[in-house]
């Protein structure tokens, strides 16, 4: 023990195994490979001569040691961040204005919560949601009229900085009993007979068609909803077809209300970024709220996945 020394990135390593059950998940969670967190977990165990996983438990439990470690981590963890935080706000100041803007009707679910959790630490900075559809979200910020955009849209335009968020699974959505539910996924030929519901956005800015439907060939009618349940109240009446992100519809799944199968063999994968000008990217108020979205998303959100575009 006297040569054994405990980092933070060892507590953070503690907690993300305790609360997400496995080294995946923790890894996905900390945006480390697999390989890394099970390295880094063998170095502290072999450095402390103790186990600290109980590596036969499903899901990955803890030991005494573990969990000795873990109360640490819940107790020097939070003390820390908000000693950099207050750092942060002496450096560069505690007050602001963040105006965002959000492209997809979803992220609603998950964007909230995140943003109660910024206030309590932040509670000088002003937050305003930009309302409805925008045609070119990220051009707002160089209208000066958006701070922060999160979107799917990556693509390099002078002044702006993407910061991944996280990557999700796009899911294809059936009413319950329905004959393509007995496929292990769906193919483009699947959706060909059937009304897609989607939200009122144009077919460049939907995944399904984009990446999946068009190069295929295949166009078939839409019909629009503006709200999640609409659509998923629209999938369980045998109305059409739908695809959501799996966080989305999580709970719907659960009580049997609709039944989800993934898109092609690997599935429909994107990826979340939050959009900001290059001038403010080094904003601590800023990137906080980054962090904290990061943060809050792979605490609450099912099947998410770190940074996808390195890993595709």
């Amino acid at each position: 023990m006297n040569h054994s020394h405990v980092e933070l990135r060892h507590l953070r390593l503690l907690q993300a195994i305790a609360e997400s059950g496995g080294l995946t998940a923790a890894a996905e969670r900390l945006h480390l490979t697999q390989s890394a967190v099970s390295h880094q977990l063998k170095a502290l165990e072999d450095s402390l001569g103790l186990p600290l996983v109980e590596r036969a438990a499903r899901p990955l439990g803890l030991t005494a040691a573990g969990r000795r470690l873990l109360t640490l981590a819940r107790t020097v963890l939070p003390q820390v961040n908000a000693a950099l935080r207050d750092l942060a706000k002496l450096k560069d100041g505690d007050a602001g204005e963040l105006r965002i803007a959000v492209e997809c009707h979803t992220c609603y679910d998950w964007l909230m919560p995140a943003m109660d959790r910024y206030r309590d630490v932040w509670p000088g900075v002003e937050l305003d949601l930009l309302g409805g559809f925008q045609a070119d979200p990220v051009g707002l910020l160089l209208d000066q009229q958006a701070d922060l955009v999160i979107t799917s849209e990556s693509a390099p335009r002078a002044g702006v900085v993407y910061v991944p968020l996280f990557g999700f699974e796009m899911l294809a959505l059936l009413p319950p009993g329905h004959p393509l539910a007995s496929k292990k996924w769906l193919t483009p030929a699947d959706f060909a007979d059937h009304t897609l519901i989607t939200y009122p956005v144009p077919e460049d800015r939907l995944d399904l068609i984009r990446r999946v439907l068009a190069p295929a060939g295949v166009k078939p009618p839409r019909r629009e909803a503006q709200l999640t349940v609409a659509i998923l109240q629209l999938v369980a009446s045998r109305r059409g077809l739908a695809a959501l992100p799996a966080w989305a519809v999580a709970p719907y799944l659960e009580r049997g209300y609709i039944v989800a199968r993934p898109i092609g063999k690997h599935g429909l994968w994107a990826e979340l970024y939050a959009a900001v000008r290059e001038t403010d990217a080094a904003r601590a108020f800023i990137s906080d709220f980054i962090d904290t979205v990061k943060r809050d998303s792979f605490a609450r959100l099912p099947g998410l996945r770190a940074d996808l575009a390195a890993q595709n």
